[in-house]
């Protein structure tokens, strides 16, 4: 430590942001500084990913299924802003809060052909958040479609009437 309570730096670099530091509007933070967003956004990024790792283990638990009598299913879209939040809205939207319907592309392929044949609509709300966050997410780079549009093709050719509002 220097006298002045800061963590001493290698000759030629910044010294580190003092604790709390911020960059005026519109700049970028100071070396060495955490943003509160960024914190924000890795802490809610992991919390998801967490998420998904607790209801992975619901799938032991009996669930109900989708219908196969052409129900109708809503998932709200609000907070489909990356992949783990898509799996965790699809999940929610059919079987319930706290359910596992796949975590990833081969585990939702998985669950969607898992034994049912499916017949029901998915109306997803505000379906235009998820498109555009999941715009450069691509799966297969030889179809080139995004993750949005390979979930949206893989619902559609499964049997499922999706409803985009």
């Amino acid at each position: 430590m220097t006298g002045h309570g800061q963590a001493a730096h290698s000759p030629g670099e910044p010294p580190p942001a003092p604790r709390g530091a911020r960059a005026p509007r519109g700049q970028p933070s100071p070396p060495g500084a955490t943003t509160l967003r960024g914190r924000l956004d890795d802490a809610y990024e992991q919390g998801r990913a967490a998420w998904l790792d607790l209801t992975t283990r619901a799938w032991q638990v009996p669930a109900p299924r989708p219908d196969h009598s052409g129900g109708e299913y809503h998932l709200d879209g609000r907070f489909v802003t990356d992949v783990p939040g898509l799996h965790r809205a699809i999940a929610e939207a059919l079987l319930g809060p706290g359910r596992y319907f796949g975590r990833e592309w081969n585990a939702f392929k998985d669950c969607l052909g898992g034994g049912f044949g499916v017949t029901f609509t998915l109306t997803w709300h505000d379906s235009e958040i998820a498109r555009r966050a999941l715009a450069d997410v691509v799966e297969d780079p030889e179809d080139g479609l995004s993750y949005f549009e390979d979930i949206v093709r893989l619902l559609e050719r499964r049997g499922v009437t999706v409803a985009l509002r």
